[in-house]
């Protein structure tokens, strides 16, 4: 009976210290969530009653190099439902529908969705939300919202890029450039009941957003449109697929404009641009030279055609084709301004002078080629100088296989061509060049006079800035600076002037050559009078050869002595006659007699007129 009884208290006991423990543990439980945890769980609770909404930064402007804005933006609404807080979802349908010119059908599938918030549309114009906002129709938010807004529609399109449905950059400097730009968006915090209902006169927290900075770039609007006028003429004349121009400083690299027509515009960048041939310079070479953008290389036009269907894919290949920006994203064989590069080697290197004397009969035998002149009756006897005039195939081909294989490699990794020029814009393509180990005699004379390889045109411009500007290799950009809106500079950008690539000797030699070639050689239709303008020209054919598909193109600077602007301009598939000296020259005189006297630079009185050589390459 005792023993019983002791086991029974024990037993108790043992119950009662478990009780005990149970208890500790919860009020240790207990104390740890109300003291240490409290802030957590307030937090919790508090966003359970806070319904959220963002206020849109707006984003910063981009400003071309004399404060003209060519990029913006305008107010818009977004409009939304509140599920909890409809009273009278007919009378919203009706409104919205009525307002917004949505069908009823789609407006009442958003209206009768059971969530929080529910977005009707986005995007929509500040008078049509202050009409809705009037209606004051209890569950319809109308919150103010910003669009990207492009003034001046199709300007420089390629190159300053748009944004997407949530303001954000896709191409151009609107994407290389969003950090900077895109700010940091705030929140509306509104109070409501375990309903989801707004409580009255409980009021409502806001954060507000920080608006994005403003980009200040090199591009000049009035020298863009100048040569976007040029560009225009030319493709209407020669029913051409494109024609890229690029205008930049060659002591610096700031590029003041860049053009590629057709451009498409930039307030309505999923709208097609009706244009010819949906080609490509140096397209059968460059398949892996994509835009980041770009998903694929195809001639879309052609999938079109054969199918009969505009399918979805197609259409994003077509937009892809659209935004593409041909001074940066193609290559293509430079032709016979490529031999810019190859007499500066050849100078820098001593293995030709101005006054070396060549023959030229026509053609030029390399081992079981023969690879012919422009000129099919050749030029006889003649200088250097006069080689580098006339453009003449056989004068490049002898200095190239003087150079030979190691030199020319050597150079060619010193001017920096076979990497990227590190513009600030995004899907930059890089030079397409044989190894080195399967370049014999025939291949390095093709290279010598342009041909066999591909360059982009941004590529050639700076390369040949770098030469004729004293020596020193450049970086091309458009970026200059980063202000807020009251004009204050945040941050200024630097970029690499690299290592001097030629002595300044060979780039005052270079110049001087340069010179005659408008002077009295085959660039002569670019002489302006009164200017020393150099330059030289160049045609070359896209792959297949069979296809004679021509790109027409000429590079000149001024003033020669002291180059203060270098203008390039290609013109892709001309109809009719081809020869750069021809077409693509006059552009360049074209866009320079309103330019330089825009740019300050004064004429001279001491300039002969040119004399007319029968070389137009």
């Amino acid at each position: 009976m005792f023993r019983n009884k002791t086991y029974n208290r024990k037993k108790i006991l043992i119950v009662f210290a478990g009780v005990m423990l149970v208890l500790g543990i919860l009020v240790g439980r207990l104390v740890y969530l109300m003291i240490f945890c409290s802030q957590y769980y307030g937090q919790q609770a508090e966003d359970l009653h806070e319904r959220e909404r963002d206020i849109k930064a707006a984003r910063g402007k981009i400003l071309d190099a004399n404060g003209t804005v060519l990029a913006t933006n305008r107010t818009v609404c977004t409009i939304s439902v509140i599920h909890s807080q409809i009273e009278d979802p007919e009378e919203i349908i009706r409104v919205l529908s009525k307002e917004l010119g949505m069908e009823e059908a789609e407006v009442r599938k958003r209206v009768e969705k059971v969530s929080s918030i529910e977005r009707v549309k986005a995007n929509v114009d500040k008078d049509t939300g202050d009409r809705i906002r009037e209606y004051k129709l209890p569950g319809v938010k109308v919150d103010e919202d910003y669009k990207r807004y492009y003034p001046y529609d199709s300007l420089a399109s390629k190159v300053l890029g748009f944004t997407g449905g949530d303001n954000q950059g896709i191409i151009g400097l609107e994407v290389k450039y969003e950090d900077y730009l895109k700010g940091t968006n705030g929140k509306i915090l509104t109070l409501t009941d375990a309903r989801g209902v707004e409580i009255e006169n409980a009021g409502e927290r806001r954060q507000e957003p920080v608006d994005g900075y403003n980009l200040h770039i090199s591009l000049d609007y009035n020298i863009q449109m100048y040569c976007e006028q040029a560009a225009k003429r030319v493709m209407e004349e020669k029913s051409a697929d494109s024609v890229s121009v690029i205008v930049m400083n060659p002591k610096n690299g700031e590029i003041m404009a860049m053009v590629n027509v057709p451009e498409f515009n930039l307030n309505e960048p999923f709208t097609l641009v009706e244009s010819p041939t949906e080609n490509t310079t140096g397209e059968d070479a460059a398949e892996e030279n994509t835009t980041e953008e770009n998903a694929t290389e195809e001639n879309t036009g052609e999938t079109q055609e054969t199918s009969g269907v505009l399918t979805a894919e197609n259409t994003q290949d077509l937009l892809n084709q659209m935004w593409r920006n041909q001074c940066i994203n193609d290559t293509y064989e430079p032709g016979s301004i490529f031999k810019v590069i190859t007499a500066s080697a050849a100078l820098e290197e001593g293995v030709v002078t101005v006054n070396d004397n060549f023959y030229c009969p026509g053609y030029k035998m390399v081992e079981d080629r023969r690879i012919r002149c422009a000129k099919v009756a050749g030029h006889g006897a003649e200088t250097f100088t006069q080689g580098i005039m006339n453009s003449c195939n056989p004068v490049f081909i002898e200095v190239g296989l003087r150079l030979g294989v190691d030199n020319f490699y050597k150079y060619f990794q010193q001017f920096g061509l076979l990497n990227k020029t590190g513009i600030d814009l995004p899907g930059e393509a890089v030079t397409i060049m044989h190894k080195k180990e399967n370049v014999g005699p025939v291949e390095l004379a093709t290279i010598s006079f342009g041909q066999s390889f591909q360059v982009t045109p941004i590529q050639l411009a700076t390369t040949v800035s770098s030469l004729i500007n004293g020596g020193t290799r450049i970086t091309p950009h458009f970026g200059v600076d980063i202000r807020d809106d009251q004009g204050n500079v945040v941050e200024t950008f630097q970029y690499d002037t690299g290592e001097q690539i030629v002595s300044e000797e060979t780039s005052a030699t270079m110049r001087s050559l340069l010179e005659k070639v408008v002077a009295e050689g085959g660039g002569n239709k670019a002489y302006i009078e009164g200017y020393s303008i150099g330059g030289k020209t160049a045609t070359s054919q896209t792959l297949p050869r069979s296809a004679h598909r021509y790109i027409s193109s000429f590079l000149g600077f001024a003033p020669a002595d002291d180059p203060q602007v270098l203008t390039m301009v290609i013109i892709n598939n001309p109809q009719g006659v081809y020869y750069g000296g021809t077409i693509a020259a006059p552009v360049v005189k074209d866009i320079y007699s309103n330019i330089l006297p825009y740019l300050g630079i004064e004429k001279e009185e001491t300039v002969e007129e040119p004399e007319t050589t029968d070389s137009e390459q």
